[in-house]
């Protein structure tokens, strides 16, 4: 598939950055995450055939997007400026790198006989999840139309200020502002005055040492794993006959992809080994007061569960996942805030680095690290001309060709309502294993296309 880049320009606010505004400070839950860059790409389709119609199709939404953009980057100034260091963002105004390309062939025949390695090709510099340093930009776009005036329209966004519920609410902002709704979107930035960053180092030489352990970089590779509607109501029933109340999508979903990939990782060794996993969760709505959806930055923290082996199945999964989300609470958060924030989550990560340096090498534990980015809304992202076919989260299938980490699990929703769309990042060898896994593939389908 040919994706021929035809322009490249930055798209500036359309009103500058205050000087009160030039340096904006990340928070102190922003310097856990890796400065990378976070990838989405959303599809949208066209009814119009060939020819001048949609070449004039093509040049309107393009002239659209970047009019918006601009307008959005004004609200959203810290996405147009240019990364300081490790505690600040520069507010520059220098503008988003926006790339237009053409791409040679539908997007029907893209999506029904979809590669998974060609989708970096959607996003700038074919990149994801790529490493920024001092000077980069924050935000990166790359507007692809096809040859039947379908568009993809790929984003890359700087972890270190956004997460996955900070970027989709930049990219309805976005969306709003390009169909001229009544009502913008204006982010929050107040996450660094509430969770204070008091500069100095966090003890991490425990817990990075304790991950080294368990993680090695590898080749790896990438399958998408559906759970439809159906299939979601016969977990979700299993679980209920197991005396689980009210099972979410994904909790059903994260359980039975716990129990196949440890299956998958412990093949190799024959050996039945301990399997951790790990939940990012969104604690915007879990605060007291909850905050607003539209709260910039990374409101995530980490819940972890244990599976020894010795347990029942399915049911206890679950159980062990939901009490370790649920002590990320009202009180939790509140503890996070303030001066002594830095103190309990110095605390938190000597203590997480403590368990696993006394029991984590390869051969005594597994792990599995997951995040879910399902009632996002990223289907509702409509630029004017209709909703996306498709919301792809991570075009990492790259990662066949660089050294990664591996045993990462992406949930997002499905175009049609109730099911869940899982990316999952493993070992070669772990991988096949677990395309084979008949309890797995008796409620999910690989890879299928995203129009089906």
């Amino acid at each position: 598939m040919e994706v021929e880049i035809i322009s490249n320009e930055f798209v500036k606010p359309n009103s500058p950055t205050p000087p009160n505004l030039k340096t904006h400070k990340l928070s102190l839950l922003d310097q856990l995450n890796p400065p990378v860059y976070v990838p989405m790409i959303l599809f949208y389709p066209t009814n119009q055939s060939i020819g001048h119609a949609a070449a004039d199709i093509i040049s309107q939404r393009g002239q659209l997007l970047k009019q918006s953009l601009s307008e959005t980057l004004t609200r959203f100034y810290p996405f147009a400026g240019k990364i300081k260091d490790h505690l600040s963002i520069d507010c520059n105004d220098e503008g988003v790198d926006y790339l237009e390309a053409r791409v040679h062939c539908h997007l029907a025949d893209c999506l029904n006989q979809l590669n998974l390695r060609y989708l970096r090709k959607f996003l700038p510099q074919e990149a994801s999840w790529k490493e920024a340093s001092a000077g980069d930009p924050v935000a990166m776009v790359q507007v692809n139309n096809f040859a039947c005036g379908g568009t993809a329209i790929g984003i890359l966004v700087c972890h270190m200020i956004a997460d996955g519920a900070a970027l989709s609410v930049f990219l309805k902002g976005w969306a709003a502002t390009c169909r001229k709704a009544s009502e913008a979107i204006c982010p929050n930035f107040d996450a660094a005055s509430i969770f204070k960053l008091m500069n100095k180092p966090f003890p991490t030489e425990t817990l990075a040492g304790a991950l080294s352990k368990s993680f090695q970089p590898c080749k790896s590779t990438i399958r998408r794993i559906v759970f439809d509607a159906s299939a979601i109501a016969s977990l979700k029933a299993k679980a209920s006959s197991l005396s689980v109340e009210n099972p979410t999508r994904v909790e059903v979903v994260s359980a039975l992809l716990w129990k196949c990939i440890s299956a998958a990782l412990q093949v190799k060794s024959g050996i039945k080994r301990p399997t951790v996993i790990t939940h990012a969760v969104n604690f915007r709505p879990r605060s007291n007061p909850p905050f607003p959806e539209s709260t910039m930055g990374n409101l995530i923290s980490v819940a972890g569960a244990l599976w020894t082996g010795l347990e029942a199945d399915s049911a206890c999964r679950i159980s062990k996942l939901r009490e370790a989300i649920a002590k990320i609470n009202a009180d939790f958060v509140k503890n996070l805030q303030g001066d002594e924030g830095f103190s309990m989550l110095c605390d938190i990560m000597t203590t997480m680095g403590g368990v696993m340096s006394s029991t984590a090498s390869a051969s005594e534990m597994d792990y599995i690290w997951c995040t879910s980015w399902c009632n996002f809304g990223l289907y509702d992202i409509d630029f004017g001309w209709g909703k996306s076919v498709w919301a792809s989260c991570d075009a990492s299938s790259s990662h066949t060709e660089q050294l990664v980490y591996s045993n990462k699990v992406i949930l997002m929703d499905t175009r049609t309502a109730g099911g869940v769309e899982a990316w999952v990042s493993l070992k070669e060898g772990d991988m096949a294993v677990l395309e084979q896994d008949k309890e797995l593939l008796a409620f999910a389908s690989l890879d299928p296309s995203p129009l089906n």
